[in-house]
Order: C-alpha cells, then structure tokens, then sequence
C-alpha cells in the first residue's frame, strides 16, 4: 500500500552542483533553509546579502543595482522606531546609525555584484506575488519596516508583471556571467496574513510566470519545493507550531530531495565527509582530558586537513 503521493524528479547532469561551484541564493526565507543546510555542508555560497526579500520585484532591483553599481545616499533612508531603514533591504539590515547603514548597503551591493559574476549557480525563491507601494515616494518597498500600512497601498503583481520581472533579472544575469545556471524555486511558507484564498491566488501567479519564463530562457530550472511541500508533506506534522512554516523534519526531507537532484555523485560524497567532521566538532566528551577523547580529536583534525588540502576555501 503506497501513502504518499511523490514527485518525479529529473536527476541533474549537465549543470549539477559540486565543491568547485560558486552559488548565490536571493529570495524569501526558504531561501535561508537552504543557503544555511549549504553553508553547513561548506558549499561556496553567497546568501541574501540584503537579507530576505519575498517578492520578485525586490529581487530585482537588488540584482539592477548590483550589477550598475548604482550606490545607495543618505537620502535613500527613512527613520522609524529610532533606526534607519531602506525600503531595498530586510529589517534585518537596518541600523541605528545612519553611516553604518550606508556602509554596509554600499559594500552589501559590490559583494552581491562580485558573486553575481562569479557564480556557478543563481538560486532564486519567490514567496509572494503581493507587494506593498510606499504612498509618498511611489516606490515598491522591499520591506516595510513596521511603518504604518496606511502610508502603503497593497497591491497583486498579475502573471505578465511577474514575467517581465523575471525576465529582466534572467538577462541581466545573463549580461555579466552567461554560463551561470539560474533556479527559481517558490516558497512552501504560506503568506496567510494576505488570506488563505489570496495566498492561493498569489502562488499561482508565480508558479504560473516561472515556468513561463523557464520556457524562454536557456539554463533556467525550476526546483519544485512548493510541490514537494504541498503533495509529499500534507500533514501538519511537518509543520512549526504556527502551522504555517515547514519544521525541520519538512526541511531536511526537502533538502534531501534538493541533495538528490542537483549534486554530483562527487559531491554526495564529500557533503558525506563535511558531515562526519561537523558531528565531530559538535560532540560533547563525557571526559574531554580522557585519552580516547584526544584520540578522537587528532584524527578528527588529520580529516580537517585531508579535506582542506582538497577543498582550501573549507573552514571550520
């Protein structure tokens, strides 16, 4: 008897990811769960650099300012609950002094532009299709810092506006680093704040202008988390007390899945050697002056170093 409905997913050949890659991930918090498992794992990889940005057109405007390096001036700030903010950026990366800000966006900007050419891998998550306009200055915010909502007007991107979107994030990519391999995936977090039927709606908005999309470009994938999540994990047991976020049993399951497409077979077993090293560092003697403890700890840097020599950009 088979209880699970199960996605058919294409093993990856061609533009499979292993050690020698360079990835960026941009996007919504899903994002996050897996840049994280990445970065754990010791990939190459450059996350969020203005923190989670939800929605396509964020992301965009990250991706046109990095790459013309079109830097940010003070008057790009607001003040509110005595920090500043910019409307480009996650809460995440607010701060109380103004330069700090400014510093920090500036250099957050040439570090995304340098990953942008660099990289092997674009992964991008799109978590809702609804965005929020800034009323005063007609501006599409990335966030809105906790600013009174009737300063907004709430607005639905339709599938043509997330197309064109998506579209111009593909070529501009495509104008500094044509070999990188570009995945857009949607977030299984559910925007229930919006409304269920709403949250519905503005899925299938971006599911529906991604795979439009992925039909025009070359290089362009589509890694189905939102399926994985909804078909394979209809259960609330896979979900935070919130019921609204995948707890980490969903995510590993998910990674899984992701580990099983994307990596080479070189890779599986290198992640495997990373893993036995980090439950290593992670293990907590009954005894740390004990002589098998010492043991244990010189053949666990003899595997740092077998690892490092292999990999340099490796840390632990």
């Amino acid at each position: 008897m088979n209880l699970q409905t199960q996605l058919s997913l294409k093993k990856e050949t061609k533009n499979a990811i292993d050690y020698s890659s360079k990835i960026v991930l941009l996007g919504s918090c899903f994002s996050e769960n897996i840049g994280n498992k990445l970065g754990y794992y010791k990939f190459q990889v450059t996350q969020n650099p203005f923190g989670i940005l939800f929605h396509p057109k964020a992301i965009e405007n990250l991706i046109t300012r990095a790459i013309n390096l079109k830097m940010y001036a003070e008057d790009d700030f607001i003040f509110q609950n005595e920090r500043w903010h910019c409307f480009d950026a996650h809460s995440s990366i607010s701060r109380s002094s103004k330069n700090e800000l400014l510093n920090n966006l500036n250099t957050s900007l040439e570090k995304t532009r340098k990953a942008l050419l660099e990289a092997t891998h674009i992964s991008i998550t799109l978590g809702t299709s609804w965005v929020y306009r800034f009323i005063e200055r007609d501006k599409i915010v990335a966030n809105c810092h906790k600013i009174p909502q009737k300063k907004f007007l709430k607005e639905i991107l339709s599938v043509n506006e997330i197309s064109e979107s998506l579209e111009a994030i593909s070529a501009l990519i495509k104008s500094i680093n044509k070999n990188a391999t570009i995945l857009f995936t949607v977030s299984p977090v559910r925007h229930l704040k919006d409304g269920f039927v709403e949250n519905t709606q503005s899925k299938s908005h971006l599911i529906a202008a991604i795979h439009h999309t992925i039909n025009l470009k070359n290089k362009t994938n589509y890694f189905p988390s939102f399926e994985i999540m909804m078909d394979e994990l209809r259960d609330y047991r896979f979900y935070t007390e919130d019921m609204i976020h995948p707890n980490k049993t969903a995510i590993n399951y998910i990674w899984e899945k992701f580990v099983n497409t994307w990596l080479t077979q070189d890779a599986h077993s290198t992640l495997q050697e990373v893993e036995n090293i980090q439950k290593g560092i992670y293990h907590k003697p009954f005894n740390e002056k004990s002589e098998q403890h010492q043991q244990f700890l010189k053949k666990l840097e003899l595997k740092k170093e077998k690892l490092i020599k292999q990999f340099p950009f490796i840390k632990f």
